[in-house]
């Protein structure tokens, strides 16, 4: 094996530990420390690959949401397939959805994982709502209304469990949810 084969290994081991230990502990209780352990390395290297803390967290919780094309879809149902998208995402038997969850918990109290919650966002969801919206101008400001009941609804149901919502089957939510995601996708926003 070359040394830029062990490199990359190495370097793909980290993030994957990482992604597992800020999934289980959130960003203020894991360590780089943990993370070298997990992996079996020095501290120092897990300083060389990433540079920091802050930025081990970024690169562990730069997922994709896959923000899925609905633009062949008809326009009233955009709103509940969306809610229905989101849920498979924040699955908290997956580990992206354990990260992605990490990431909302440690947004809510940690400056730079709230920098990496809206740089994914405005990243991947922006843009891909742009595609349903009619007036282009009023993509940011929609998507920002999306992503306050999609944040929410994670946030009530996959973080806090809040009853009934913890055990509310997903067709119920997203039929439910989707139909203020669909107002906010559609219809004239208020001045």
């Amino acid at each position: 094996m070359t040394g830029t084969r062990r490199s990359s290994d190495t370097k793909a081991a980290i993030l994957a530990a990482a992604r597992t230990r800020f999934a289980a502990e959130g960003y203020r209780s894991a360590s780089l420390r943990a993370v070298a352990r997990d992996v079996g390395v020095d501290a120092a290297l897990v300083v060389r690959y990433f540079g920091s803390k802050p930025a081990l967290f970024a690169a562990a919780t730069d997922i994709d949401l896959r923000i899925p094309d609905l633009t062949h879809q008809p326009a009233g149902e955009h709103g509940e397939r969306l809610v229905e998208h989101f849920l498979s995402r924040w699955d908290a038997e997956t580990l992206e959805g354990q990260v992605l969850l990490s990431l909302l918990r440690s947004a809510a109290s940690d400056a730079a994982a709230a920098a990496g919650m809206r740089e994914l966002f405005a990243r991947q969801l922006v843009p891909g709502l742009r595609r349903l919206i009619t007036d282009e101008s009023e993509a940011p400001q929609r998507a920002a209304l999306v992503a306050s009941q999609i944040l929410g609804l994670a946030l009530a149901r996959s973080v806090l469990a809040l009853p009934p919502f913890d055990a509310m089957p997903p067709d119920v939510i997203a039929a439910n949810v989707g139909a203020t995601v669909q107002r906010y996708l559609h219809e004239p926003l208020r001045p």
